[in-house]
């Protein structure tokens, strides 16, 4: 084990930076704030005087060369993950990164060549949290057969409000800043492999609602990223999925799982961290229990901090479960866009 002093830069210190990885690294013993670079060196100084950071720069570049620091953690948007990973890398830090892992599946496969490159150095990035609590219960009971064969999976990941055809354009509905990814499918994406594995082909259509919407400089422009999408898979378990993830379905159910199998039903309730049951023979679903010591959430930070250690392996989340719902969501955009069925490529 080692005792050294992790050193962590920030490139990037958004709300979930400021939020989670900041305070949450500072609480490890031997991590130390060593510098950030935000999107302009005030907004640095502010953030550096909120959590005592010893050195603010001027750009990121300045961070990953820095030569007093051990690790760096990643809070832009998607539009600079490859790059600032990439130099973090070649510079000799450890990396954590924010999700979505990149602009496209390109994007992520460089990310995870160059990871590879340098096996002596950890790499991470910030996992799919909504479910965290529930995963090791849904994969134990796909595991040990609960639902016998599965069959077929509905997802239903609701999000969604009557259309704002005033708002002004999100960062997440600009396809230069945020890339392919939509909406929170990337995420539940990423939970449902946990339990099921990946999908081997899709077909899908997308919808946007307000074609134009207003930047934050005032021009008009166009809206690239869907608020949604509809997906039909096949898993490379052979099992059919329908997955619908939306921003539009005003008074919707909340979030929820369907598992169907051979021999069984699971429900999860995603909000509630609800995973019900039933069985052949079973007239209805009954709630599984799963004890507090097994509802294991966030800790993303400890995580990468045992790893850089030595302590533990990153799980969650792995690059190359990375490139996997990259290419899964790249997938989906190809089959929107060319109205067809693609298939999921695999590492």
């Amino acid at each position: 084990m080692d005792p050294r002093t992790i050193r962590v830069g920030f490139v990037g210190a958004g709300k979930n930076t400021r939020l989670h990885h900041i305070p949450k690294l500072r609480a490890q013993p031997g991590v130390e704030l060593a510098a950030v670079a935000n999107r302009t060196r005030e907004s640095g100084e502010r953030v550096a005087r909120e959590f005592g950071i010893a050195r603010v720069r001027d750009h990121w570049r300045d961070v990953v060369a820095d030569p007093g620091v051990d690790a760096v953690c990643i809070g832009t948007w998607p539009y600079l993950h490859r790059e600032v990973t990439e130099a973090a890398l070649q510079h000799g830090k450890h990396v954590l990164c924010e999700a979505r892992m990149a602009m496209n599946a390109a994007e992520a496969r460089q990310m995870l060549d160059a990871a590879r490159r340098a096996p002596h150095l950890v790499t991470q990035l910030v996992p799919a949290p909504h479910t965290l609590e529930v995963d090791g219960t849904l994969q134990t009971l796909v595991a040990e057969g609960f639902p016998g064969d599965v069959l077929a999976v509905e997802l239903n990941a609701a999000q969604g409000a009557f259309v704002d055809r005033e708002a002004p354009l999100h960062w997440r509905q600009d396809v230069a800043l945020s890339g392919l990814n939509v909406l929170n499918m990337g995420i539940w994406y990423e939970a449902m492999m946990r339990w099921l594995g990946p999908a081997r082909r899709v077909m899908a259509m997308t919808r946007v609602t307000v074609p134009r919407r207003r930047a934050a400089a005032g021009a008009w422009r166009d809206v690239g990223v869907p608020d949604h999408v509809d997906v039909l898979a096949t898993l490379r378990s052979g099992a059919i999925a329908h997955l619908r993830f939306s921003a539009i379905t005003a008074l919707a159910p909340p979030s929820e799982v369907w598992i169907h199998g051979s021999e069984g039903t699971l429900r999860l309730q995603a909000e509630a961290g609800r995973v019900s049951g039933g069985r052949r023979g079973d007239r209805e679903l009954h709630e599984i229990p799963i004890p507090a010591e097994r509802r294991i959430g966030w800790r993303v930070e400890e995580e990468f901090v045992n790893a850089i250690r030595g302590r533990e392996k990153v799980t969650r989340t792995t690059f190359e479960d990375g490139v996997r719902y990259m290419e899964f969501t790249e997938a989906v955009a190809r089959s929107a866009a060319e109205g067809r069925a693609v298939d999921v490529p695999d590492l």
